[in-house]
């Protein structure tokens, strides 16, 4: 279906999609017969009816992935072979590219433009992958004695749970799951249960394109129940999480008991540094950018803006009013920057995260409530004179709300980056070199960006320090996060009986 030219009222008139989960190559109800309903967050409208796991689907599709890496062909396979299918997979996400866009906005609630966007650079994803399938090595040593031959390999670590947020539902799935399989995984992949649309279709994708049965498993269910399994169960070798840092460190504690491999991409409270000699119009636009793309839902999201004092009030007056002009609105509606907050919850957080700035003695300079309208929207917000002890300036809101603290001199900037429990990413402006880069070396993040902000490269790692996360994703190295290291240290010749003399 090419939904390229739908009008917003013929994309809301259209029938509810209906998904099913995936387990061993065969789309199948759940085994309790339960559904789920999503609703659009932007139309208040029933969008996609999803059969619902329950522990039992879990646990029949941890034995699929796991008798797909025991017994079935994807780890023996070539890397050329592997390359091969997750081209193909690249091709077919283009080809429905979107179909996938579409439904990615009707039940995330972003704007149409970005959807697209995403789906576009998940392909490539895909396309890097491929590259890494057959780049995988190990490693030789023939320095250690003319007996001795030491030969290092990189294995796939075997079953690999991947559950993936609602905010990027398609872009983080390909963040990890095409890495994975790249290494020689099978995988079971838990969408959130509010965006699971696209990692659905992903499935079909994925068949057309030749994947082995049992290799990916893909469940539609609730954290509490599916996600407790992938992260519990003593068949699962490795667990790949993405979402905040709460439900994060509970994951590392219950995957723990059997001690599984865990990589975490958890929140972030990002500064952008302003010093005055920045490119101002390219600060400014980066600040209002930064905050209300995604509507602010990322945890990569410039959400603190730390602006030298000289330029404070006027950078500040600067980004307020062109906050002004970012449209908000429906999503479908081209044009539309910031579209709808994704859930209720989120939605209520934001609010209150606003509520306790005010509290606390800042002050709501733009915006700071909900848009009256159907759907879930809030108005672009600017909150000045906040100080490092305050909530706003610590804790992560996930939504389009922008605190803007001040600094004296670049280490006390520095030291207002560093000050919170994350380490995600962060970005410094300044004409100077010298600057820039002394700056960007001690600030504790994953990604310091340069001039520049929320731009990304399949080559590039992406993770955080501290409170932001476990390891890193994307770059050369990320299939060998999915693989185990083997030594095999090999005798030539006789060897001689330890105890006999000498």
């Amino acid at each position: 279906m090419n939904t390229s030219t739908l009008s917003p009222a013929d994309a809301l008139t259209r029938k509810p999609y209906q998904g099913k989960l995936l387990i061993d190559g065969a789309w199948s109800e759940a085994a309790d017969g339960s559904t789920l309903d999503r609703k659009s967050p932007a139309h208040d409208k029933l969008v996609a009816v999803y059969a619902q796991a329950g522990a039992a689907d879990a646990e029949r599709a941890i034995a699929a992935a796991r008798k797909a890496f025991d017994k079935g062909p994807w780890p023996r396979m070539k890397g050329a072979e592997r390359a091969r299918i997750l081209r193909t997979v690249a091709e077919g996400i283009l080809s429905r590219k979107h179909e996938l866009a579409l439904m990615e906005t009707l039940e995330n609630g972003k704007p149409m433009a970005q959807s697209l966007a995403e789906i576009e650079g998940a392909a490539d994803l895909w396309h890097y992958a491929a590259t890494l399938a057959r780049n995988l090595h190990g490693d030789s040593y023939n320095t250690l004695g003319e007996n001795t031959l030491g030969v290092v390999l990189r294995e796939p670590i075997g079953v690999v749970s991947i559950i993936t947020p609602w905010n990027f539902p398609f872009l983080i799935v390909s963040q990890k799951l095409p890495f994975a399989l790249a290494a020689g995984c099978t995988t079971v992949v838990k969408p959130a249960e509010v965006t699971s649309g696209t990692t659905v279709m992903l499935g079909e994708i994925l068949q057309a394109a030749g994947m082995p049965s049992g290799v990916v498993n893909i469940l539609v269910g609730r954290g509490s129940v599916v996600g407790e399994v992938m992260v519990t169960h003593a068949d699962v070798d490795m667990l790949s999480f993405t979402g905040s840092t709460a439900i994060g460190k509970q994951a590392v504690a219950k995957s723990a008991q059997t001690l599984k491999k865990v990589s975490m991409e958890l929140g972030g409270k990002n500064p952008q540094i302003i010093f005055p000699d920045c490119d101002w119009d390219a600060a400014v636009d980066a600040a209002v950018y930064g905050i209300y793309f995604n509507a602010g839902q990322c945890c990569n999201s410039g959400s603190r803006i730390l602006v030298h004092e000289s330029i404070a009030e006027r950078f500040t007056v600067a980004v307020v009013e062109r906050s002004k002009r970012v449209k908000v609105g429906d999503p479908l509606t081209q044009g539309v920057q910031v579209g709808a907050i994704t859930t209720d919850k989120q939605l209520e957080t934001i609010l209150s995260h606003v509520e306790g700035a005010r509290r606390d003695g800042a002050t709501v300079a733009l915006g700071g409530a909900r848009i009256s309208t159907t759907g879930m929207y809030v108005e672009p917000t600017v909150v000045t004179g906040v100080t490092r002890d305050m909530a706003i300036a610590k804790e992560e809101v996930f939504g389009p709300v922008l605190a803007v603290l001040t600094f004296k001199d670049l280490d006390e900037a520095v030291d207002l980056a560093n000050s919170t429990l994350y380490g995600l990413s962060a970005a410094v402006w300044s004409q100077d070199f010298s600057t820039c880069l002394s700056a960007a070396r001690r600030i504790r993040a994953g990604t310091v960006w340069v001039n520049t902000f929320l731009e990304g490269h399949a080559e590039l790692p992406f993770g955080g320090y501290h409170e932001s996360g476990i390891g890193r994703e994307l770059g050369r190295f990320a299939t060998e996060d999915y693989t185990e290291t083997k030594t095999l240290h090999m005798h030539l010749g006789g060897r001689t009986d330890w105890y006999l003399p000498r």
